[in-house]
């Protein structure tokens, strides 16, 4: 299969100009920051709309081409931060950790020879083409080092396969041991009912990276998390309640009951309003229990009026 034609086929446009595009791809990139929860900004990287377009083309073939592993939890269809919690809500200690600057990470080098690795077959001219459509360069010098970016629509799926050979050897070493895995995009979880079991893990995932050819891909010491039930527990931002549950944590039921108190006294902007809306959708699939006592304490109309419904059922 010619890259170029499919593409060509698939959103209308001329083959010459698809080439034209491809060509200036890793350039035609807006950048911005936004803040990080906690301290720092996360560099936003986003394609230009002619090259998202090319490249959701592109992960129509390539999904149905690279493998992704069943415990990669985000960005799949049916997984979520809910399902990746519940994987760990009945275990009693828990290790998270994660990569050190992820998306950027990977460059095509590692998307390459994982294919290679994988025995799938793109090579010449197919492979430049997709390199130059799939990664980023921020240098913006003509010949400047090229890599994955976060905003790209093609990222997610880039992200999780080059991933595959290191979750499966993590998720295999783990089904033996007695030990739930689980990655969140650049999160690491480990959950187990053993006892000290999950010590062994920050150097078997060091070494699983060497091993596997992960060299630019690293640990942020600093998020390498041991907890039990002794203490809070959270993954990937949901809490684990000791009775086998999960929740969003009292904090965030109190600063979200707060808002929509003033929602429903009109003292929300249409901004803050629809983010309220997007918050408080998300904190209701999570945790039953806080959408009930909303409902009890302000009453339909109002959650109604915040979650945008206009028919009877909440």
């Amino acid at each position: 299969m010619d890259i170029v034609e499919y593409l060509a086929s698939q959103t209308g446009i001329a083959k010459q100009e698809v080439e034209r595009l491809i060509v200036q791809a890793p350039l035609m990139y807006k950048v911005y920051k936004i803040p990080k929860r906690g301290v720092g900004f996360r560099v936003i990287a986003q394609p230009s709309k002619e090259i998202k377009k090319l490249q959701r083309s592109a992960v129509e073939i390539l999904e149905k081409i690279l493998p992704v592993h069943e415990k990669a939890m985000a960005y799949q269809k049916g997984k979520d931060i809910k399902s990746n919690a519940l994987l760990h809500v009945k275990n009693d200690y828990l290790l998270k950790m994660d990569f050190e600057d992820f998306f950027n990470s990977i460059n095509p080098e590692l998307f390459n020879s994982s294919m290679e690795k994988d025995g799938i077959e793109i090579k010449g001219a197919n492979a430049v083409w997709l390199n130059r459509l799939l990664f980023w360069n921020p240098s913006k010098r003509k010949n400047g080092k090229i890599i994955l970016s976060i905003g790209a629509p093609s990222s997610p799926l880039i992200s999780n396969y080059v991933m595959y050979r290191f979750d499966c050897a993590l998720d295999d070493y783990c089904n033996a041991n007695g030990i739930m895995y689980s990655r969140y995009a650049d999160d690491l979880t480990f959950s187990t009912s053993k006892k000290g079991v999950l010590f062994l893990i920050p150097d078997l995932v060091r070494k699983t990276l060497k091993n596997k050819s992960y060299k630019r891909i690293s640990i942020k010491q600093s998020k390498t998390v041991f907890s039990s039930k002794a203490h809070n527990r959270h993954v990937t931002g949901v809490t684990l309640n000791n009775n086998g549950n999960i929740s969003i944590g009292r904090d965030r039921k109190r600063m979200l009951s707060s808002l929509i108190f003033k929602a429903s006294n009109n003292e929300l902007s249409p901004d803050e309003l629809l983010s309220l809306k997007g918050q408080v959708g998300q904190a209701f699939y999570i945790d039953y229990k806080f959408k009930s006592s909303m409902l009890k304490k302000y009453g339909n109309r109002v959650i109604k009026k915040i979650l945008g419904e206009n028919n009877e059922k909440t």
